[in-house]
């Protein structure tokens, strides 16, 4: 089944560890057979890898993008989701993460990473509610 990318003006993709960058105008990409893409909006920066759930996206992020290489990330994506389900008392949640580990384990890269998406949506949600600072002078508020 082909895919068909809507391009904004400018937007960047990986396309099979290639970075290609639209236009001036809108475009539309149809892909006719299997490849790795990721639109720009989707690429994690390795120093963007600062919560717990952004540990378990980045290394599903270069099995998807570098197949053949898989192997070299998957040691760090099963201790990363085996240290993120210890503390996760949420069963919808760890169902999640269980469907994450099945897409790995059957090379569905992409699935995983849109799974992953809700976790780092979970995770906004709970830090999201963490006050940026600790009261000083010793008063618990």
């Amino acid at each position: 089944m082909p895919l068909k990318l809507s391009l904004k003006p400018g937007e960047k993709f990986v396309l099979n560890g290639a970075v290609v960058q639209n236009g001036d105008r809108r475009g539309v990409l149809v892909l006719q057979n299997k490849a790795s893409v990721l639109r720009e909006k989707d690429i994690m920066q390795q120093e963007d890898v600062n919560t717990p759930a952004r540990h378990i996206y980045f290394p599903v992020m270069m099995m998807y993008l570098d197949e053949a290489g898989a192997d070299r990330y998957y040691d760090e994506f099963v201790r990363r989701l085996t240290e993120f389900m210890k503390v996760i008392g949420n069963p919808v949640v760890l169902t999640e993460c269980v469907e994450i580990s099945r897409n790995c384990m059957e090379r569905e890269y992409y699935k995983a990473l849109m799974r992953c998406r809700k976790l780092m949506e979970y995770e906004e949600e709970r830090l999201g509610h963490v006050p940026s600072g600790v009261p000083t002078g010793g008063q618990a508020g």
